[in-house]
């Protein structure tokens, strides 16, 4: 099965074909302004230079950086309808309520409290009322929304209130984009709310990033179906993308530990992947990467769905350097590195002109740094090994030795050994996230409470990933390939009868024999 993958960053798009588990060719061209011309062109180049045809191409894998750019950017964000599901309880913290203000600018949030919800134990707190349900729907139809967000007290427990309310929205509103909250969130009202209406604020961004991609697909003579990945390393389909964009947003750096461990053939590592603008490190744990335990802030809002936990620093290899050689970053030139940067014959000292100067990478025209004075750079570039240092000492969480992967682009930054640690740097590193792309898998997650004194803890277990593989089977994973990646169940001291948080996730290879119409599901 050939496949391609592509990872669309702020600086560059890599693109690689794969034949099974062979690299077959690699490109990196610089991402463009309108990002779907450097798409076509990545896959022209990568096709040509692979020596296969667009019909030998069974399917291709897509990340893209394009909607947590709008996120933290604060743009072609559309307005949301909320309903919540919560009185009579709940009213004290109204959706929207921990936001930053230059988000709620972007968002304009038109929030509705409801009759509804569930208990902690899952018992009934309030009764829906279809009348106050349409009612709202109708001043959101008079308002001139389409995308709305519904969430309802422990949803995750039981999810057939926000089932319901969507149906009734759907009915008065049948143009309507609606986000359940239960679909994409865990535990916690204010976090797996926040999580839906960021998604649908998503909403007209998605559909036109899917059919851009679908055009650049066409406009590159490939019939293949596509997918994006999302932010636990697996795949999704376009549709489902189209539907749920808010589960990318991570995709970049988990697409490159992904990729990492594929290269290295390591399974437990720290993975530190430098790009143009930023460097991004994460811990692989069992060839995956390692989750967020807590709730984790998407553009300033806190949300509690499947995140990596990852380290972000404002190191690249287009990285501003201050004139007086003390800082670096976090300005980028970004993709115009390639004219910006001295050693191109630009005016611009960046982070990897530090590097050439220091004898470590050795691209461009070296002559154009000889004005610059031998113990700045020394000092500058001492100055960039402690920061990536420091960063991979923070993603630690204990003393034992762990191999430290080196990816991205900007690795030439790097000597092969820093502060005692020796560093690994795979082959094909370049494009270790379009591998991560390529190789990915697709997953199914189901996160519940059960009382174990109603079914033994065995049991509950059984159920929970029973409920799991299901989900990836319909996802489209083989289930002849599932296995499970990661158990989780934490006893709940504040619920009676034993209660405890169970939470399943496991993954499985795409199926090669969808068909059209599942493909389309």
């Amino acid at each position: 099965m050939i496949r391609v993958g592509i990872d669309v960053g702020g600086t560059n798009t890599d693109a690689v074909v794969m034949r099974g588990r062979e690299v077959l060719h690699g490109v990196k061209t610089a991402t463009t302004a309108d990002v779907m011309s450097g798409v076509v062109q990545a896959l022209r180049e990568v096709v040509a230079g692979a020596g296969v045809t667009q019909h030998d191409i069974a399917a291709v894998m897509i990340g893209t950086t394009q909607f947590t750019n709008a996120l933290v950017e604060r743009r072609r964000l559309a307005p949301v309808g909320v309903i919540r599901l919560g009185l009579p309880a709940t009213s004290g913290l109204p959706p929207g309520s921990d936001w930053p203000q230059d988000m709620l600018a972007a968002v304009p949030l038109h929030t509705r409290l409801a009759q509804g919800g569930y208990e902690y134990d899952g018992k009934t707190l309030g009764t829906l009322d279809a009348d106050e349900i349409r009612r709202y729907a109708r001043e959101f139809a008079s308002a001139g929304l389409r995308h709305i967000a519904l969430s309802c007290t422990f949803s995750i427990l039981n999810d057939e209130q926000e089932r319901q309310a969507a149906a009734w929205v759907q009915e008065v509103m049948p143009e309507a984009q609606i986000t359940c909250s239960s679909q994409i969130g865990r535990l916690g009202l204010l976090e797996r709310e926040n999580a839906a209406i960021l998604n649908a604020s998503l909403g007209p961004l998605g559909q036109e990033v899917v059919a851009a991609f679908q055009q650049a697909l066409q406009d590159s003579g490939i019939q293949a179906p596509f997918y994006l990945t999302q932010n636990d390393g697996t795949l999704m389909s376009a549709e489902q993308a189209a539907r749920f964009p808010i589960l990318t947003v991570a995709s970049g750096p988990t697409n490159s530990m992904r990729g990492a461990a594929f290269l290295s053939g390591l399974k437990d590592a720290i993975v530190v992947d430098i790009g143009g603008t930023t460097s991004d490190v994460g811990v692989l744990q069992a060839g995956f990467p390692r989750q967020a335990g807590v709730a984790v802030e998407v553009g300033g809002v806190r949300t509690n769905f499947r995140m990596p936990d990852v380290y972000s620093l404002g190191l690249g290899g287009g990285s501003r350097v201050s004139a007086d050689f003390q800082r670096l970053g976090p300005q980028s030139v970004g993709y115009a590195i390639h004219t910006e940067a001295l050693v191109f014959g630009g005016s611009t000292t960046t982070a990897t002109d530090i590097a050439v100067a220091a004898g470590v990478a050795r691209l461009g025209d070296a002559s154009r740094l000889q004005h610059l004075p031998a113990e700045d750079v020394k000092n500058c570039y001492a100055r960039l090994q402690q920061m990536v240092w420091l960063a991979v000492e923070r993603m630690r969480t204990s003393a034992q030795d762990i191999p430290v992967v080196v990816v991205g682009g900007g690795s030439i930054l790097l000597r092969p050994e820093l502060q005692g640690l020796t560093l690994v740097v795979p082959p094909h590193f370049g494009c270790a996230n379009a591998v991560g792309a390529a190789m990915a898998q697709v997953s199914g997650e189901v996160d519940r409470v059960l009382r174990l004194d109603e079914i033994p803890r065995d049991e509950a277990i059984t159920q929970v990933r029973a409920a799991a593989e299901a989900k990836a089977v319909q996802a489209g994973a083989d289930a002849a390939s599932l296995a499970v990646i990661d158990i989780e169940d934490t006893p709940l001291a504040y619920i009676s009868g034993n209660a405890t948080r169970i939470r399943v996730r496991v993954v499985g290879d795409l199926r090669g024999d969808l068909t059209a119409k599942e493909q389309a599901a």
